[in-house]
């Protein structure tokens, strides 16, 4: 079986969620694979500019997680490991490469009944309770 690894991203923009629609139908994120030197940080920022035309985002805290799946290409099953991200852009604004049909920006409850794939839906519920945490351990911080 071949083995593929791929990066990813959730991306949001205040209480937004970015979904990209592929080719085949499904939404899904930001997602690619890594070149020769990059680190899986500097892929994803690539990806997200290719993919989407943003470059105002970065990259939030220590959020990172794995999911994998399988899928059939020209009669080969293949393994795919993804490693997902959790970036803040700054603009709504997309431009979309070649690779997607079509984006949509949702909240979290809507994107979780469009995301195509039960992995998908698991990494926005994580992406969303991390900044939950986040922003609580910053207010009771503050208040100490």
């Amino acid at each position: 079986m071949k083995e593929e690894r791929s990066i990813a991203a959730v991306v949001y923009c205040g209480d937004q969620y970015l979904l990209l629609k592929y080719g085949l139908g499904h939404w899904g994120f930001v997602k690619g694979h890594q070149e020769i030197g990059e680190s899986d940080k500097e892929t994803i920022l690539r990806e997200l500019q290719e993919e989407t035309g943003i470059t105002d985002a970065e990259i939030i805290g220590d959020f990172k997680t794995h999911f994998d799946y399988y899928f059939n290409f020209k009669r080969e099953k293949i393994h795919k490991s993804v490693t997902c991200y959790l970036i803040e852009s700054k603009t709504k604004r997309v431009v979309l490469s070649f690779e997607h049909e079509d984006y949509i920006w949702l909240p979290i409850e809507k994107a979780l009944k469009l995301a195509s794939f039960d992995n998908s839906k698991n990494i926005l519920k994580k992406a969303v309770a991390y900044r939950k945490g986040s922003l609580d351990s910053f207010l009771n911080s503050k208040s100490k």
